[in-house]
This record gives C-alpha cells, sequence and structure tokens, in this order.
C-alpha cells in the first residue's frame, strides 16, 4: 500500500453504495451551492429587467440555478476522480472457492439437479462459460432424488 492510499484511507466513506473522500465530498457540496446559487442570483438580476413578470422571471431564474447545478456536477466530476478500487483477480477463479460454493447450493432444498434436466441452450451457455465442467463433476455424485426442476431452477 503506498503513502498517499494510507493517507487518505481514513478520510472514506461509503455514501449512496460508493465511496467517496469526504474532503472532497465537503467541496464538492460548496462548489456546487456556490454555482447553483450564484447562477441563480445572476439569472434573477439579469431577467428582472427583460421579462414583464416577476413571477416568471424568478422561475427562468430557478432554471438558471438548476442548470448550474449540472455545472457544478460536471465541474466536480472533473476535479475529483472516482476513488473506486478495482480488482481483476477475484476468488471466483479459485476451484477450491468454486468447489465450496457448489456444495452451498447442493445444500440448499432441491440440490442441483441434473445437466440433463436442461435445455439445450442453457448447456451450450455453460459450455461456453467453462462451466460445464464444474457442474458435471457434483452432477455424477449427485443423489438420485432430487427433484426434477431442481437444475433448472439453479442454473437458469
Amino acid at each position: 500500500m503506498d503513502r498517499d492510499t494510507k493517507a487518505s484511507t481514513g478520510r472514506l466513506a461509503e455514501v449512496w453504495n460508493d465511496t467517496v473522500d469526504l474532503r472532497h465530498l465537503a467541496w464538492a457540496i460548496v462548489i456546487g451551492i456556490g454555482v447553483s446559487v450564484a447562477g441563480f442570483y445572476a439569472a434573477s438580476g439579469w431577467l428582472r429587467s427583460r421579462v414583464a413578470s416577476p413571477e416568471l422571471a424568478h422561475a427562468y431564474a430557478m432554471l438558471a440555478g438548476l442548470a448550474g447545478c449540472l455545472l457544478a456536477g460536471v465541474i466536480c466530476a472533473r476535479l475529483f476522480p472516482p476513488k473506486r478500487e478495482v480488482v481483476e483477480h477475484s476468488a471466483s477463479h479459485d476451484p477450491a472457492w468454486r468447489a465450496e460454493v457448489l456444495a452451498e447450493l447442493a445444500a440448499q432444498p432441491g440440490g442441483l439437479g441434473t445437466l440433463a434436466d436442461l435445455p439445450p441452450a442453457v448447456v451450450e451457455e455453460l459450455k461456453a462459460l467453462d462451466l460445464y465442467e464444474l457442474f458435471a463433476a457434483p452432477a455424477a455424485t449427485a443423489s438420485p432424488s432430487l427433484p426434477q426442476g431442481a437444475a433448472k431452477e439453479v442454473l437458469a
């Protein structure tokens, strides 16, 4: 872990299922308020002298404030890059992990069922995803007392 990652770890938080830096979030709020309010008051002042109805001028100024919110979003997106950490290697490629998951699925009511119960299109998809052998091995040791539609429910 590099120094920047260690330093920033303490100030990260999860907001709406996304990871954010709390200082960047605070700045983004300040920028959003500043740009949108400035847009509202600038448009309000400019429109008062050009529009006959003050209510209409106020409504258009509110639209300018909303446009300011969008502009603030673009500014903040440029200033503060995402804090996500993309991991390309996952446990799903580990054969031991896959065997554990299959054992958990087999322990569920209905079990895994058999590959013979599956439609040909699903079998072809399993082969294309290199998952056919994974399900074929437990199917050889599965008990014949499993319900007929169990494999369809789990795999489909």
